[in-house]
């Protein structure tokens, strides 16, 4: 199999290989975080943008209050103690280089053809956790199996800017 196109790209994850016993568990989490469940004010506010109700209003200023409202909410949480927690994953790694569909980590932590379900830190605004099941192509590379659709888009946007990044560091 040819290596598949990467750019570096310092990302933190945190995994654990799909066995029988966690994979439901591991299916659950992947679905609260999906869009709609774990951002109920993004999606309310996607939907206003689609009838249009927004259409008068300032942009910027507009996510801004959107993410003042996501922590004024989290903090609530906090308070009340009723905070999500995430499933504790056994190994923490660290991605080197992102490609479309794929990255590679830093060390050798995966068994080829095993299957694995994991949390990206993305670094994107706002800054949040990315779930994602992957396959190990060899000790190191990943292919990414499943992932949130607004996820993959915030994946190929990270992607493109540090590939941008890489091409400009070439040309010095």
């Amino acid at each position: 199999m040819e290596k598949p196109y990467l750019v570096e790209a310092p990302l933190s994850l945190q995994i654990e290989e799909v066995s029988e016993e966690r994979l439901e568990d591991f299916k659950r989490e992947f679905q609260s975080l999906s869009e709609i469940d774990s951002d109920a004010i993004g999606h309310w506010m996607k939907m206003q943008k689609a009838r249009g109700a927004t259409a008068e209003t300032d942009e910027a200023v507009l996510n801004l209050l959107v993410e003042l409202y996501r922590k004024i909410d989290k903090l609530e949480k906090i308070i009340a103690k009723g905070e999500k927690r995430l499933l504790p994953l056994s190994t923490d790694a660290k991605i080197e280089k992102i490609g479309f569909h794929n990255f590679e980590l830093k060390e050798a932590n995966l068994v080829s053809g095993k299957s694995y379900y994991g949390r990206i830190n993305m670094i994107t605004y706002p800054q949040r956790e990315l779930p994602i099941f992957f396959k190990a192509t060899d000790s190191q590379l990943a292919e990414i199996t499943e992932i949130h659709n607004r996820d993959e888009n915030d994946w190929a946007t990270y992607f493109r800017a540090r590939e941008r990044i890489m091409i400009r560091e070439r040309k010095k």
